[in-house]
């Protein structure tokens, strides 16, 4: 069955960043943005096995499933290999997804962040593209596919050798497309060049994209008045041939207003507009940022309960700002329900998750001469 790009919305809304009271998932604001979200005439969402520490497809079913009819919302959700160690665990994990949503059937289905070595090397170990297919057979997947956070040797190999494979799901976002580690552009002709339908997760680097300089948002504001930093980074993507939708883990309502005003009657930049994301994305590269997306699979095992993204943005902040007082008042209120950086005992359980690669351990010893002073 191939996929109808006419019917998917170029906003795709990711359920991994929710919003939260009192430490928990606030579900009247969840229930209120999926509201707004499908009023606009969009209607696919993106959770996983793990978002949220395991919560998020429960929270689909109670703000999405339970509220709205079966056939009017898309519903993408993740098989991560980290939590299999036996076959019984695919089916076993997909069944629970399937309770958990309170679906019959997931519309798009993903072999979650696959990269080379232990993830990948579990899809196969288990033969979880065959399984996939079988799935699809049976009518509990309507589209399969993966995400990726791998080489570009390693995505020309799966998909070559795997035809079935309907959509990949990649990070892309104007600062990653040189990243040596992501790689991005790369990844985007790979795929491109082969006509798969893509997902973009990711657009808007985690947050980083939404908060500009004073400087930079003046040449934003000259180009194109009262328009965001996100809605930038949002169009760069929507732009691009062949991205199909592009993920936004929404937070607040307001983020999810700007969001469908930058997709409600989408304009494609021009060159113009191009050659001024270049002019920014070489002013953003002048100061060494930590890739983190702030995806907090770090987090649920971290025997200190440090909030690792939490410390590299208050880092990120000081190397390019390093007299902002504000940062440090940051952490010294993070502290107070988080571990501290020099709390890291470096486990390596962080970096073992981590889809960036970084290298944790290390800057959370930068982090903890910097932070400790």
């Amino acid at each position: 069955m191939s996929i109808d790009l006419s019917r998917m919305p170029k906003l795709g809304f990711g359920l991994m960043r929710l919003p939260e009271k009192d430490g928990v998932i606030d579900i009247a604001q969840v229930c209120s943005m999926v509201d707004k979200y499908m009023a606009a005439g969009m209607n696919y969402f993106d959770t996983a096995y793990v978002y949220h520490s395991g919560k998020s497809e429960g929270v689909a079913k109670e703000a999405i499933v339970t509220r709205y009819d079966r056939d009017k919302f898309m519903l993408a959700t993740k098989l991560p290999a980290w939590e299999i160690k036996k076959e019984s665990d695919v089916d076993r994990i997909f069944n629970e997804q399937l309770q958990r949503a309170g679906v019959n059937y997931f519309d798009f289905y993903l072999l979650h962040s696959i990269e080379d070595g232990s993830n990948y090397d579990t899809y196969v170990k288990y033969d979880c593209f065959k399984w996939g297919i079988e799935k699809k057979k049976e009518g509990k997947i309507k589209h399969f596919g993966f995400s990726f956070h791998g080489s570009p040797e390693l995505l020309e190999q799966i998909v070559d050798s795997h035809p079935e494979i309907e959509f990949v799901q990649i990070q892309y976002n104007y600062l990653d497309r040189t990243n040596p580690v992501v790689r991005s552009q790369r990844l985007y002709e790979i795929l491109s060049s082969r006509n798969i339908p893509i997902i973009v997760m990711e657009p808007v680097r985690g947050g980083k994209l939404a908060n500009m300089t004073p400087e930079i948002m003046e040449k934003f504001e000259a180009a194109r008045p009262g328009a965001s930093a996100a809605s930038w980074a949002l169009r760069f993507v929507g732009s691009q041939p062949g991205v199909m939708t592009i993920l936004s883990g929404m937070s607040t309502e307001a983020q999810m207003e700007d969001n469908i005003r930058t997709f409600t009657n989408f304009e494609p930049m021009n060159s113009e507009e191009f050659a001024l994301i270049d002019e920014v994305t070489s002013e953003l590269l002048k100061v060494p940022q930590i890739g983190c997306t702030s995806c907090k699979y770090c987090c649920d095992g971290c025997p200190s309960g440090i909030s690792i993204p939490d410390v590299f943005r208050t880092i990120n902040t000081l190397r390019r700002h390093p007299d902002d007082w504000r940062s440090k008042n940051f952490y010294s209120g993070l502290i107070k329900r988080s571990g501290k950086a020099s709390d890291c005992i470096a486990c390596g359980q962080c970096e073992s998750v981590c889809p960036q690669h970084l290298p944790i351990i290390e800057l959370m010893k930068e982090a903890a001469e910097v932070l400790g002073k």
